[in-house]
């Protein structure tokens, strides 16, 4: 999220009768007024503190934390400029996290700590106390930090829910319009396959990933770990816990675990490209989910490029899917909900962006220091 700093001025009309004396007077004054402009970047602020958000301080430690959580177990610093540059972009991801918060106390829907301990539980459940330790502190975390975390993410949720999502309606006509543009998107040539899926990787995270894997951030750090965690997640499966929310919560594929683990519909030729997982999939019925399956990092290899746990979402024969098939209108209601929830939270958070008053300290200062 990109911060920007608008500045107005206003023109005010100087009658000529003044002279030149007045305009040598103007003159000294825009003079003075620039190397104000310039020096006042210079705020009286607390080394420790990077940024203002309508008077509420964001930390520099609070930054430092996510920054070296981005690293993980990496032991080489990047340079100086690459290193900012993350840093930057927290500082801006920080400062618009900070702008929905306080919206989210004006409303009176901050996460509760019953909610917080909830989450946490949840995080906690694949672990022993002492793994959880463990991965509190490869990830840089306290738990108090963690809690901070949790906290905020639901907040957000709650916020989004309330001021974007419950005023989303989608109408027969919209679904109409959309399905009479992408008909031949609903004509399937072969067998297509709805599936979701759990994704546990041995790999530790990418050095300075901004974006989180899950609502957890959980991350396997190594292959025993990995194991341990998709083999915990397929027992909580099998006691009756909904694949969505865990693939949500746990999942470590970043493109389908914001769905709750969504792949959508796959054709068969592309499964097919897989025998292995084919041959288990063709077998489920709709609802029903395979074990956990190893998927090797290479063609005849036992090593694993990571474990997975699929679900048979529905099976769909090849031909034309017709506007009043119930699964055309429920494909095409979830692609204009949620391409509309993007377009109006992008939308509301630059609004409120706009009625805020923020100072990035970290970005003149880095301007500063680039500028001599």
């Amino acid at each position: 999220m990109h911060e920007q700093l608008v500045a107005s001025a206003r023109k005010s009309p100087v009658s000529n009768s003044f002279g030149s004396c007045h305009k040598q007077v103007l003159a000294v004054l825009v003079s003075v007024s620039l190397g104000t402009g310039l020096s006042g970047c210079q705020r009286q602020h607390g080394p420790d503190v990077v940024a203002m958000v309508n008077g509420k301080p964001i930390m520099r430690a609070d930054v430092e934390t996510v920054y070296r959580s981005n690293l993980g177990d990496s032991k080489q610093e990047p340079p100086k400029d690459q290193a900012d540059n993350v840093r930057l972009n927290i500082v801006r991801e920080q400062i618009d996290e900070e702008i929905v918060d306080q919206r989210a106390a004006k409303l009176n829907l901050t996460a509760s700590d019953d909610e917080v301990e909830t989450k946490l539980a949840e995080f906690k459940a694949p672990y022993t106390q002492e793994e959880f330790d463990q991965k509190l502190k490869s990830q840089h975390l306290t738990l108090d930090e963690l809690k901070k975390e949790i906290r905020k993410n639901r907040t957000q949720e709650k916020l989004f829910n309330k001021e974007i999502n419950s005023k989303i309606n989608i109408t027969d006509a919209n679904i109409t319009n959309y399905y009479n543009a992408h008909k031949a998107d609903f004509n399937l040539v072969e067998p297509r396959y709805h599936l979701a899926q759990i994704v546990v990787t041995p790999q530790p995270a990418q050095q300075g990933q901004q974006q989180p894997i899950n609502m957890q951030n959980s991350k396997a750090g190594s292959d025993a770990d990995a194991k341990k965690k998709i083999d915990v997640l397929h027992g909580r499966l099998e006691s009756g816990e909904d694949f969505s929310t865990l693939a949500a919560n746990f999942s470590e594929d970043p493109n389908t675990s914001t769905n709750g683990g969504d792949m959508g519909g796959i054709q068969e030729s592309v499964l097919r490209r897989q025998p292995e997982v084919f041959q288990v999939i063709d077998k489920l019925k709709a609802g029903q989910m395979t074990p956990v399956m190893t998927i090797p990092d290479a063609p005849g290899s036992k090593r694993a490029a990571y474990y997975v746990i699929f679900k048979l979402i529905d099976r769909e024969a090849a031909g034309q899917r017709e506007l009043n098939d119930p699964r055309v209108q429920q494909t095409i209601r979830a692609e204009l909900r949620q391409e509309r929830s993007q377009l109006l939270k992008n939308a509301y958070i630059e609004m409120l962006r706009d009625q805020a008053h923020v100072e990035n300290y970290f970005a003149e200062e880095i301007f500063k220091n680039g500028a001599q």
